[in-house]
């Protein structure tokens, strides 16, 4: 038996088959494409009945319009940009998303972090998407005036400026809607109930017009 022969032919056939399942594997990621959510306790259901929130309401649309696109929703309760940040490297690696939603900032504020430090970190979460490949939607977000007024214009403002100057697309005001009705409000009177989950999710669905017909189809 020429042995030398059957290594070769061995080698070749365990080769075309590696080869076969890496091209079944991308081929699986490009028939369900992903969109990343990462959020803080306003995308993560905080005080919610399970299933309530605006994410599971834009995953529900998704499925009305028969769309091939699935959500992965990395969102925390408590959550930073830095521990967005932290967070984002390995989300993108695994699940290989076609478009990122970042709702992050708002916790920043509560916990005393610079203008600048915040900006750095949705920018650079911004960069990263886009390097991966990824469409970014950003999230505007807003603060009570008791910050003082030069800090509520700044933080309101890094919004748009990081959307313009990255050239990704903005949600102008997330909380629009919902922010001067106290009746939308958990008894904390910080986060929105189940009856404001419709209103954020339209605040979204709405931002991500320019999307539309990518979500249509694989990437």
């Amino acid at each position: 038996m020429n042995l030398g022969w059957w290594n070769c032919r061995g080698k070749q056939i365990v080769t075309m088959g590696l080869f076969c399942l890496l091209i079944s594997f991308v081929t699986a990621s490009r028939a369900n494409p992903v969109i990343l959510v990462m959020g803080d306790s306003l995308s993560a259901e905080y005080g919610l009945p399970r299933g309530s929130g605006w994410v599971k309401l834009l995953e529900a649309q998704l499925k009305k319009q028969a769309s091939p696109w699935t959500v992965f929703n990395a969102s925390i309760s408590g959550e930073t940009s830095s521990g967005g940040l932290t967070r984002l490297p390995a989300l993108l690696d695994s699940k290989k998303p076609g478009l990122v939603l970042l709702e992050l900032g708002a916790n920043d504020a509560l916990r005393g972090l610079s203008i600048e430090q915040t900006e750095s970190n949705l920018r650079k979460m911004i960069v990263l998407s886009k390097q991966s490949g990824a469409k970014v939607l950003l999230f505007g977000i807003q603060i009570p005036p008791n910050y003082g007024q030069q800090y509520t214009k700044q933080f309101k403002d890094l919004y748009s400026k990081l959307a313009i100057q990255e050239g990704i697309s903005l949600v102008p005001f997330f909380m629009a809607g919902v922010v001067s009705n106290k009746d939308l409000f958990q008894s904390d009177n910080i986060h929105p109930n189940v009856t404001a989950q419709p209103i954020l999710f339209k605040n979204v669905w709405d931002a991500m017009a320019p999307y539309q017909s990518l979500l249509q189809k694989t990437p």
